[in-house]
C-alpha cells in the first residue's frame, strides 16, 4: 500500500476514490495494528509530504484511537493498550510530538489531535507522565507555530467527556494553568498565541479548582482574562468574554469580588462592542449569570425544605439590571432585515437574555420593559417597533401572572393589531410574542373576547408570507395545547374554531406550489388541532382521514416522477408530514378508526415498497401501524401476513439504526396487541432480537429495548412463552453482570441504567406468561432474579422507571408462588427497604408507588404462608 496515495485519496472529490482509501485503511488497521499506526505516524512527521496528506494521517490516526460511541470507545482502548508494542507506543508518540513543531499549520493542528487521543487512554493509566510538562516547555520556550500547537493539545485534551480522564487532569492542573496563563498574558507580542491559550484556558478551567480556590492564584487568572478583554484583538477579546463565561458558571460563589470591581463594566462596555462577536459573548456573559442565579435559586429553595445548607447568592442580575436590561433593550433593535431563521445576532443574543433575565428577577423587569415598549410601540422606524414588539413578548414567563394579566388584557388587543404591520419582520415578532403568551400565561386570554381574532390573526400571517410560518405555527401549536381542557373533554374553546381552522390548515398545505417549509409547519400544527380535539371534534377528524389519506395515496405516483435529490428530499418531507397527521387522527380515533383500517394499511404497504434505501419515510410509518395495532386489538392480524415482511427486513437492517429502533418498538406494540394470536410470528421476532443482541457492532441503544421487548412478547402469548425461556433467561443472566464502575461515563450510567429497566421488563413479563400454569419453569431463576434486585436496591444510580419494573418483578414473583416457597428471600431487610424507599418517595407518581404498596402485600402473604405452614407441621 502506497500509505501517501491512499491518504490523498481520502480526500479526493470523487466518492469511490474516498471509499476504497477508507477500505484500505480499515483493512490495514485491522491486518496489523502497530504497524499501521508507525506508518500514519511517520506520514505525519514527514515535512517533505503534502500538507493534505499530513493533515489527512493526522485524522486517520485520531479516529483509529477514538470514537463517540462509548462501547467501541472501550475496545479501541484496550486494542493500544494490550496489542501495541511498547517501543511501538514510545516510538509514534515521539514522532507525534515532532510533528507539533512543524511549521505547516495543519500538520500541527492534526498532531495535536492526535496526541489528544492518545492522551484520553494514557494518562488516567499514568503511562505518560512526560507529556504535559514537555507541552509546558514548548509553550515556554517554542517557536510561536510550536507553542500554538501545544496550546491547540491542551486544549483539545482538556476538551474531553470521558470522565477517566477528567478526573487525572486534575492532578496535571498545575501544569496545564503554568501553559496556557503563559501564552496568555498582556505581554505576549503573537497575538495567535495568545489567542490560543485564551482558548485553551477557556477549556482547562474545570480542572484548575484547586487553583482557583487560591486566592493569589486566582486573582492573577482573573487579572490576566480582563486584561485580554481589553486586548485591542477582536477575536482575543470575544474569546476572553467566553472565558468570563464559563468561570461564572463555574465559579460563581467566588465572583462577588470581582463583579464589584471589574466585571460589572467590563461586559457592559463588551455589550456596546460594535463587533458582534465580542459583543454576543459580552451578553452571554449576563446570560450565564441569570441562568446560575436561577439555578442557585431553586437548589436554595429545596435545600430550605430539607433543612441543608444553601448556595450563595449574590444577586447579581437584579444589581446590574438598571444598566443591563437598558442595554438590552436597544440592542434589541439591532436587527439585521436580512438573516436567516438560524442566525444568532445581537439582537437575538440580547432577546434571549432578555428572556433569561425576566425569570431571575421577575417582575423587576417589567417597569423598565413597559416604558421602552411605550415609547416606540408606533415608532416609524421598523427596527424600534419590532424591537418592542420582541420585548413585551420575552417578558411573558418569570415576572408573576397576576402582574401580567392586565397588561396581557389591555395588550394583546394592539399585539394582533400589529400582524396587520407593514413589515413582516415586526409581524414576525408579533406571531412569536403571541405565541410566548399561548405558552406561558394563557389564562390571561378570553377565549370568548380574544381567541376568535387571535386566531384569525395567525392564520392570516400564515398565509401572507412564509418567513412567518415558524412564529405562527409556534403560537397556534401553543394555543392548541393550551386550550385543550381536560382529556376526554365533550368540548373545549377550540371546539367552535375547530373545522374552521382544519381547513385554512389544508388549504395552506395544499397545490404543488406551495411553501415546503411553510406546509411541513402547517402540517404540525394540524397535529396538534388533532391531539387536542375535542370529542365533539371527532367527525372533523374522521373526515380529515380521508383527505390525508387521498393525498398520501396521491405521493405514490410521485416516486416515479423524482429528477434531483431535492425532489426526493421534497417527496419524503411531504409523506413524512401527512404520515405524522394520520398517526395523530389514529391515535385520537382510536376504535373508531376502523373503517378507514384497510384504506389505511393499503396505502402504508404501497409506500413502504415505493420508498428507496435510507429514506426516513418508514420511521413514520411504523409509528403509525403501531398506532393501528393498538386501535384495533386482535383484529390487527388480518394484516401481518402482507405486513410482516417490511417488519423483518427492518428488524435486520442494522445499517439504519433508526429504522431498526422502530421496527423492535413495534413488534411490542404489535404483540400487544394481538395477545396469543401473534404465537405463529414469534419465532421469527425472537430471532432476528436475538440476532440483534448477539451483534457486537449494534449500538447499546437497541439492547434496553429488545430486552423490555422480551417482556411484552412472554406477557402476549403467555405459557407458550416457554420455547423461549432458557435462551431469555440465560441474556438477562449475562446481561445484569453489566456494571457501571466507579467513575463510569455519564453515557454507561445511562446505558445500566436502560438495560436493567429492560430485564426488569423482561422478567416481569416472563414471570407473568408462567406464574399460573408453569410457576415451576421460573424456579431456576429466583435466586438469580433476586441477585440482580439486590444490586439495583444498592445502586444509587436508578430510574423510577427501573424501581417501578422492580417492585412488579417483587411483587409478581411472589404472586406465582403463592406458597412461600421462596420466603427466605423475601426475608431479606433490603428487599423491605427497597420496597420502603419507592413506597416513601412523594416525588414518584402515584402508579409507582400503588405498585410498590402492592409488592409490599405480596411479600407480606409470601411471609406469611410460611408461617402458617410452619404452624400447621
Amino acid at each position: 500500500m502506497d500509505v501517501n496515495q491512499v491518504l490523498e485519496s481520502t480526500f479526493s472529490p470523487d466518492a469511490t476514490a474516498r471509499q476504497s482509501a477508507e477500505q484500505q485503511l480499515a483493512q490495514a488497521a485491522e491486518g496489523n495494528f502497530s504497524v499501521y499506526l508507525q506508518t500514519l505516524a511517520q506520514a505525519l512527521a514527514n515535512e517533505k509530504a503534502n500538507a493534505g496528506v499530513r493533515q489527512a494521517a493526522g485524522l486517520a490516526l485520531k479516529n483509529a484511537l477514538s470514537s463517540r460511541d462509548y462501547t467501541r470507545l472501550r475496545d479501541i482502548q484496550l486494542r493500544w493498550l494490550q496489542r501495541v508494542e511498547s517501543d511501538t507506543k514510545t516510538n509514534v508518540k515521539q514522532l507525534a510530538l515532532q510533528s507539533l513543531a512543524s511549521k505547516d499549520s495543519r500538520a500541527g493542528q492534526a498532531a495535536a489531535q492526535f496526541i489528544a487521543s492518545i492522551a484520553a487512554i494514557d494518562i488516567p493509566q499514568d503511562y505518560w507522565p512526560e507529556l504535559m510538562p514537555a507541552l509546558v516547555e514548548n509553550v515556554g520556550e517554542g517557536e510561536d507555530h510550536l507553542k500554538m500547537a501545544s496550546l491547540m493539545t491542551i486544549g483539545f485534551i482538556c476538551e474531553t467527556d470521558d470522565q477517566d480522564l477528567r478526573d487525572s487532569l486534575v492532578q496535571h492542573s498545575n501544569a496545564i494553568l503554568t501553559a496556557v496563563v503563559q501564552g496568555a498574558r498582556k505581554d505576549e507580542s503573537n497575538k495567535d498565541v495568545r489567542l490560543a491559550a485564551i482558548n485553551s484556558l477557556s477549556d482547562s478551567l474545570e480542572f484548575v479548582r484547586s487553583n482557583f480556590e487560591n486566592e493569589g492564584e486566582r486573582n492573577y487568572i482573573m487579572q490576566v482574562i480582563c486584561e485580554a478583554t481589553q486586548s485591542g484583538d477582536n477575536r482575543i477579546e470575544a474569546s476572553a468574554y467566553g472565558c468570563l463565561n464559563r468561570i461564572m458558571g463555574l465559579y460563581y460563589d467566588k465572583m462577588k469580588f470581582y463583579m464589584e470591581k471589574a466585571l460589572f463594566g467590563l461586559t457592559i462596555m463588551g455589550m456596546k462592542n460594535q463587533e458582534e462577536d465580542v459583543a454576543k459573548l459580552a451578553i452571554e456573559f449576563w446570560c450565564t449569570v441569570c441562568e446560575e442565579e436561577i439555578a442557585i435559586d431553586d437548589d436554595n429553595a429545596m435545600a430550605t425544605a430539607e433543612g441543608s445548607e444553601l448556595r450563595p447568592f449574590f444577586n447579581f442580575a437584579r444589581i446590574a439590571s438598571r444598566e443591563v436590561v437598558p442595554v438590552l433593550l436597544q440592542l434589541l433593535t439591532q436587527q439585521d432585515e436580512d438573516a436567516a431563521d438560524e442566525d444568532y445576532n445581537v439582537s437575538r443574543a440580547a432577546y434571549q437574555c432578555l428572556q433569561l433575565y425576566a425569570q431571575t428577577i421577575s417582575g423587576d423587569i417589567v417597569q423598565t420593559v413597559l416604558g421602552f415598549v411605550e415609547i416606540n410601540l408606533r415608532h416609524e422606524d421598523w427596527h424600534f417597533r419590532d424591537a418592542a414588539v420582541s420585548a413585551f413578548g420575552a417578558i411573558m414567563e418569570g415576572p408573576d401572572e397576576k402582574m401580567l394579566q392586565p397588561l396581557i388584557k389591555q395588550g394583546l388587543p394592539v399585539l394582533i393589531g400589529m400582524m396587520d404591520d407593514p413589515v413582516v419582520q415586526v409581524k414576525d415578532s408579533a406571531a412569536f410574542a403571541l405565541g410566548r403568551i399561548c405558552e406561558n400565561v394563557s389564562e390571561s386570554i378570553d377565549p370568548d373576547e380574544h381567541l376568535r381574532p387571535l386566531i384569525g390573526a395567525l392564520f392570516a400571517g400564515l398565509s401572507s408570507s412564509p418567513k412567518m410560518a415558524g412564529s405562527c405555527c409556534w403560537a397556534l401549536m401553543n394555543l392548541a395545547e393550551r386550550f385543550a381542557g381536560d382529556p376526554g373533554c365533550q368540548d373545549n374553546p377550540l371546539s367552535p374554531h375547530f373545522s374552521e381552522s382544519v381547513q385554512r390548515l389544508l388549504t395552506v398545505t395544499e397545490g404543488s406550489d406551495a411553501d415546503n417549509q411553510l406546509r411541513m409547519a402547517a402540517y404540525e400544527v394540524l397535529n396538534a388541532f388533532v391531539t387536542n380535539a375535542a370529542t365533539d371534534s371527532l367527525p372533523v377528524v374522521a373526515k380529515l382521514s380521508e383527505v390525508i389519506l387521498e393525498r398520501l395515496e396521491k405521493t405514490i405516483p410521485m416516486q416515479q416522477q423524482i429528477v434531483s435529490v431535492e425532489d426526493r428530499i421534497t417527496l419524503e418531507e411531504i409523506q413524512t408530514s401527512l404520515t405524522s397527521v394520520l398517526l395523530a387522527i389514529v391515535q385520537r380515533l382510536e376504535g373508531e378508526i376502523m373503517p378507514a383500517a384497510d384504506r389505511i394499511m393499503n396505502v402504508l404497504l404501497q409506500i413502504l415498497s415505493s420508498v428507496g434505501a435510507k429514506s426516513s419515510v418508514p420511521d413514520t410509518v411504523f409509528g403509525v401501524v403501531g398506532a393501528l395495532a393498538n386501535a384495533l386489538d386482535e383484529d390487527f392480524s388480518k394484516y401481518m401476513e402482507s405486513f410482516t415482511p417490511f417488519l423483518y427486513n427492518a428488524l435486520g437492517n442494522r445499517e439504519e439504526p433508526g429504522l431498526c429502533a422502530m421496527a423492535i418498538g413495534l413488534v411490542s406494540d404489535i404483540v400487544r396487541a394481538l395477545n396469543e394470536t401473534a404465537q405463529p410470528y414469534c419465532d421469527t421476532f425472537m430471532n432476528y432480537l436475538l440476532g440483534n443482541l448477539s451483534d457486537k457492532t449494534i449500538s447499546n441503544q437497541f439492547r434496553p429495548a429488545i430486552l423490555q421487548t422480551f417482556g411484552d412478547i412472554a406477557q402476549a402469548i403467555g405459557p407458550t412463552f416457554e420455547t423461549y425461556l432458557s435462551v431469555v433467561a440465560q441474556v438477562l443472566q449475562t446481561a445484569a453482570n453489566v456494571s457501571m464502575g466507579e467513575n463510569a461515563a455519564f453515557e454507561m450510567l445511562d446505558y445500566v441504567i436502560s438495560l436493567r429497566e429492560g430485564i426488569m421488563d423482561a422478567w416481569s413479563g416472563a414471570i407473568i406468561a408462567m406464574r399460573k400454569e408453569k410457576p415451576q419453569l421460573l424456579s431456576p431463576y429466583v435466586e438469580s432474579i433476586f441477585t440482580i434486585l439486590s444490586v439495583i436496591s444498592q445502586d444509587p444510580n436508578r430510574s423510577e422507571a427501573l424501581l417501578r419494573s422492580s417492585m412488579g418483578v417483587i411483587g409478581d414473583l411472589a404472586d406465582a408462588f403463592p406458597n412461600g416457597q421462596y420466603a427466605s428471600f423475601y426475608r431479606a431487610e433490603w428487599v423491605t427497604q427497597l420496597i420502603k424507599d419507592v413506597k416513601t418517595n412523594r416525588d414518584f407518581q402515584p402508579r409507582t408507588i400503588e405498585t410498590a404498596r402492592w409488592a409490599r402485600e405480596q411479600v407480606k402473604r409470601q411471609i406469611i404462608a410460611t408461617q402458617s405452614s410452619g404452624q400447621l407441621s
